[in-house]
C-alpha cells in the first residue's frame, strides 16, 4: 500500500517540475526569483533517479511472498527437539520413554492436558470427541495379562466390578462396570484403549488399538505439554 503512495507522490512532483521547468522555462518561484534558478535546476538532476526507479517500484508490487498479509509466514517452520531432549522431558513427568504411545480414531483429538504418568512409570492420555463428548483413554503400564489374570483385572480400574474377557485376535476385549476396552500384551507392558460402553463403540476402540504406535519425534513433541 505504501509503495503506491510513494509512486503517486514521485509522479506528481515529476510532472509538476517538468511542466513548469521544461515547458514554461521555470517554476513561478524561479521566474520571480531568478537567483533561485540554479537551485531548482539542481532538482531536475535529483529527480532523474526517481523517475528511472519508477518502473522498478511498479515491478516490486507483484513480487510479495506467498502468505503476505494473511498472518502466515510461508518460510516459517517449527523446529522439533532432539529425541534425547524429548525423552528427558518425558522422564521429568515420571514416565518411562519406552512406554509412550499415541493413536488416532475418527473424530477424536488428544487432550494434551490429560497426558501424564500412569501407575508407577506408565503413560496415559485421553482422546476427546467434540461432537459427542465421548472419550477414549489410552494407557500403558508394566504388567502382563493372561486368560487367568484377565478377569481379575477390573476395566478402567473400577474395583468390585465383574470383568468379562474375550480373545479378539492378538488382543483381549474386556467389559465391565459400564466400560469396555481392548488390551494388547506387549513385551513387558500392556497397552489399553478404553471408553464408556454407551458412547464409544467396540469398532472404534479396535480401530484405536490398531492405530496405536510409538510416536515419531514430531508426534512426541506435539503430545508433550509445553516445556
Amino acid at each position: 500500500m505504501y509503495v503506491y503512495v510513494y509512486v503517486y507522490v514521485y509522479v506528481y512532483v515529476y510532472v509538476y517540475v517538468y511542466v513548469y521547468v521544461y515547458v514554461y522555462g521555470g517554476t513561478p518561484v524561479e521566474r520571480l526569483c531568478g537567483r533561485m534558478g540554479v537551485v531548482i535546476r539542481s532538482v531536475r538532476v535529483l529527480l532523474l533517479p526517481v523517475v528511472l526507479l519508477f518502473p522498478v517500484l511498479l515491478a516490486g508490487c507483484g513480487t510479495e511472498k506467498t502468505g503476505a498479509g494473511t498472518g502466515v509466514d510461508a518460510s516459517a517452520s517449527v523446529a522439533v527437539p532432539s529425541r534425547a531432549e524429548l525423552d528427558a522431558r518425558v522422564s521429568a513427568m515420571g514416565v518411562a520413554p519406552e512406554l509412550v504411545y499415541v493413536t488416532k480414531a475418527p473424530g477424536f483429538t488428544l487432550a494434551q492436558q490429560s497426558v501424564g504418568v500412569y501407575g508407577d512409570d506408565g503413560f496415559s492420555g485421553v482422546y476427546w470427541a467434540k461432537e459427542t463428548n465421548a472419550q477414549i483413554q489410552l494407557s500403558v503400564e508394566r504388567r502382563t495379562m493372561t486368560a487367568r489374570s484377565c478377569p481379575k483385572q477390573p476395566v478402567g480400574g473400577m474395583a468390585g466390578e465383574r470383568t468379562v474377557c474375550e480373545r479378539d485376535g492378538d488382543a483381549w476385549y474386556r467389559a465391565g462396570g459400564g466400560r469396555h476396552e481392548y488390551a494388547l500384551v506387549e513385551k513387558g507392558h500392556v497397552l489399553k484403549v478404553s471408553g464408556d460402553a454407551t458412547k464409544v463403540t467396540r469398532a472404534v476402540l479396535r480401530s484405536a488399538l490398531d492405530s496405536a504406535h510409538r510416536p515419531s519425534d514430531a508426534e512426541l513433541a506435539a503430545v508433550l505439554p509445553p516445556a
